[in-house]
């Protein structure tokens, strides 16, 4: 399959982008700063972007900005980014790229465990997470000729958790929860949420 991974550099994309080329795929690299880039703040980089690449069996994004915080202290700036980069950004490569993959093919975004488990001060981001997989359920009754639509929601990963100064036991490394991004793409569900093995919704 032909498939371009934007976020391609991240904690997480970049072990996406090493398991799909290792299992025979594909894989055109995409984020800010690549030929052809795509900021998903940005729509017309968006556009811009499929353009560029043509026809392909998938597209993955594994991008957008967000920000959390005390439900009391959240500004507008924070909100924004939220809503205008991981949202609709996403709902934006969608939204521009459903008639631009394959019959048959598929368009996964990114949401995260939040929507489902979330911690204090994370409501922003919650509140996206869900809202993105609301629209991939509807967005799904919309796709023809065997397209699909798909949200990934992975956990916080080892190497993010390190970074903050967390505990990392609880959580996959970024290299098993590339598996989840796999199996949206070559499975064949759509309109539904894909977890990482043992990182699903609790009860």
């Amino acid at each position: 399959m032909r498939v371009a991974v934007i976020g391609a550099t991240g904690t997480i994309g970049a072990p996406v982008v090493d398991l799909l080329t290792r299992s025979g795929h594909e894989v055109i690299r995409v984020f800010r700063h690549s030929n052809p880039r795509v900021n998903l703040d940005d729509p017309a980089s968006i556009d811009a972007f499929y353009d560029a690449i043509g026809e392909v069996d998938g597209v993955l994004s594994i991008a957008g900005n967000a920000a959390a915080g005390p439900l009391g202290t959240v500004t507008d700036e924070q909100l924004g980014l939220c809503l205008h980069s991981k949202l609709l950004g996403q709902v934006n490569v969608v939204r521009k790229g459903f008639s631009r993959v394959k019959p048959g093919g598929v368009l996964v975004i990114t949401g995260g465990m939040l929507a489902y488990t979330p911690w204090p001060n994370t409501s922003p981001v919650a509140m996206v997470n869900a809202g993105l997989e609301g629209f991939v359920r509807a967005a799904a009754l919309e796709m023809q000729n065997g397209r699909r639509v798909v949200i990934v929601h992975p956990p916080l990963v080892r190497e993010t958790a390190a970074k903050w100064g967390q505990d990392e036991t609880p959580w996959p490394q970024a290299t098993a929860v590339a598996n989840a991004y796999k199996t949206a793409l070559e499975g064949t569900m759509t309109g539904v949420p894909v977890f990482v093995d043992g990182y699903g919704p609790r009860g």
